[in-house]
C-alpha cells in the first residue's frame, strides 16, 4: 500500500490558536500537527507536515513532493484565493490531493469563496475546524488503497 503522505499548510497556519478563534478554534499548530501523526500513525501512514508563509517556498513544497509522497492535503490559506502558482503546481502532481480549510470559505467574505484549486484536487473539506484534518488523513488512507 502507498502510505506517504504530505500535510502542506500555507500563511498564518503557524499563529493558530493565537489568530481569530472564532474562525479557527484554540488549536495551536503543534497541537494539530500531534493530532495529525497520531491518527496517521493509526492508520500506518508516513506524514510529513510542511508550512511556509511564502508562495514561492509553497510552490517549491509541492514541486519536491512528486517524487517522494503518494498523496498531499493541502490547506492553502490565503494562497487559495490568489495564487496560480500554486494551482499550477498541483495540477503538475498527478496523485490524490484533498484541499482542506478549517473554516468553511464558501461562509466568508466574498473574495474568499473562490478556490482557485478546487477544480483540480481530488476532493475537499471545508468548515469542520481541526478535525477537517483527521477526515483529510482518513480520507486519503482510503484513496491510497
Amino acid at each position: 500500500m502507498n502510505n506517504k503522505i504530505i500535510i502542506i499548510n500555507g500563511p498564518n497556519l503557524n499563529l493558530l490558536g493565537e489568530r481569530e478563534q472564532s474562525q479557527y478554534g484554540s488549536m495551536t499548530y503543534d497541537n494539530l500537527k500531534e493530532m495529525c501523526i497520531k491518527k496517521s500513525n493509526e492508520l500506518n501512514l508516513d506524514i510529513k507536515f510542511a508550512q511556509s508563509n511564502i508562495e514561492g517556498e509553497l510552490v517549491n513544497i509541492i514541486q519536491d513532493s512528486r517524487q517522494k509522497f503518494d498523496g498531499m492535503i493541502i490547506n492553502a490559506a490565503a494562497f487559495t484565493h490568489t495564487s496560480i502558482a500554486i494551482r499550477d503546481a498541483l495540477d503538475i502532481f498527478k496523485k490524490p490531493i484533498i484541499e482542506l480549510h478549517i473554516s468553511n470559505i464558501y461562509k466568508r467574505e466574498e473574495f474568499r469563496q473562490k478556490s482557485l484549486i478546487s477544480d483540480i484536487v481530488t476532493g475537499g473539506i471545508f468548515g469542520l475546524g481541526a478535525n477537517g484534518y483527521i477526515l483529510a488523513i482518513i480520507s486519503m488512507q482510503k484513496l491510497l488503497k
